[in-house]
């Protein structure tokens, strides 16, 4: 059995939102035309306190992107993003829902980042291996915001947790255009065991019916 996860396409990493990535929304049209693929779609979510250690405005003169140690070690700052129950925390609007059969909120622990969807920052599970095990899931595919982040320790943690591991990689955006910075993130994930695919191998290898894929999603 094989599983799609959608990692965080919500509202504030998409263009205009608080911590937007770069042609973020391109992602959309690509995940909702590959979920009927997959025998299970799951997704992950942001879900902070107003108050989260990950946040530079919630420590003083520290800056974006400062990295400082905190209660469980060291953290990267960002701007307020994905506070809980806000708008900016919401899924994209475009975002096709219908076939999400669970749902994981993680960094709801105001001393904890999560960009896994599986462990956060303090190695706590947040119960998504065991989801996906109980499921019968052998094969994850990752896609979604952002790739040198989320994506990429979602993906990590799905090859330790024993699931063969593809990040479709035009699903994904990264959230950095420094020179490199990508091809370093997929060296990364290739020697942590990922392989790399596209959206048009995945409905080829899936259900066979790759035919002009590319061209309706871009």
């Amino acid at each position: 059995m094989n599983a799609l996860i959608v990692v965080d396409v919500q509202n504030d990493f998409l263009p205009g939102g608080a911590l937007p990535v770069p042609d973020g929304d391109a992602v959309i049209p690509i995940i909702n035309a590959l979920q009927p693929c997959f025998d299970l779609v799951v997704a992950t979510q942001d879900w902070h306190s107003p108050d989260h250690v990950s946040f530079a405005a919630a420590q003083g003169d520290n800056q974006v992107d400062d990295v400082i140690e905190a209660g469980d070690g060291r953290h990267a700052r960002w701007p307020v993003h994905c506070v809980a129950g806000t708008p900016g925390a919401a899924l994209a609007a475009g975002l096709d829902v219908a076939r999400i059969e669970h749902l994981v909120r993680k960094g709801s622990d105001r001393q904890f980042d999560s960009y896994s969807g599986f462990f956060d920052e303090g190695r706590r599970g947040t119960g998504l291996s065991a989801y996906l095990h109980q499921r019968g899931v052998k094969e994850v595919y990752v896609g979604g915001l952002a790739l040198e982040y989320c994506v990429r320790a979602t993906a990590v943690d799905a090859v330790r947790e024993g699931f063969k591991t593809h990040v479709i990689i035009d699903a994904t955006r990264a959230i950095s255009a420094a020179p490199g910075g990508m091809a370093l993130t997929i060296e990364d994930l290739q020697a942590a065991g990922v392989e790399l695919t596209t959206a048009d191998e995945v409905r080829q290898r899936l259900i066979g019916n790759s035919i002009g894929f590319d061209k309706q999603n871009r």
